[in-house]
């Protein structure tokens, strides 16, 4: 008979414990999204930054590649033959047999900056003897921030 009791005195208790209410329910909520508005705020901008990081890094991937395709084989890509000439070898070269079997660059293709768009080359460069540069964001010349020209000058 004591056990029924207490079991009886458990299920009277039972009603006294409470759920959360609607209002705890809710400043829960508002809480994670203020949280969660902190966290994008500062964790968005650091993929920009990690693109941007990418393409300096390729592009000094590609100047050491075309000062290795000037020793090898005398001169830089001109601008018709372009960075493809460091994956494939260009016709026309007064030396083929200079020319690094399997090309400058690891990749068997030429890579995209991390936009999706072609990296640019010119020779003579504006900047040096030969300038590699991605159009950034925007994938046109000029901009500023994200949207701002990246080379191999800088």
């Amino acid at each position: 008979m004591t056990r029924m009791a207490d079991e009886c005195q458990r299920v009277k208790r039972r009603p006294q414990e409470r759920g959360f209410t609607l209002v705890e329910l809710l400043v829960v909520i508002v809480i994670l999204g203020v949280l969660s508005a902190i966290v994008a705020v500062n964790v968005l901008p650091a993929g920009d930054t990690a693109r941007v990081q990418a393409a300096r890094t390729q592009i000094d991937v590609f100047a050491n590649a075309l000062q290795q395709y000037k020793l090898e084989v005398g001169s830089f890509p001109s601008e018709d033959q372009g960075l493809d000439a460091l994956v494939n070898q260009p016709q026309g070269l007064r030396r083929p047999e200079r020319y690094r079997a399997g090309g400058y660059l690891d990749k068997p293709n030429l890579p995209l900056d991390p936009w999706d768009n072609p990296y640019q080359y010119n020779v003579p460069g504006e900047f040096g003897a030969f300038d590699v540069f991605s159009y950034g964001a925007d994938g046109r010349p000029g901009g500023d921030g994200i949207d701002a020209d990246i080379g191999s000058w800088q």
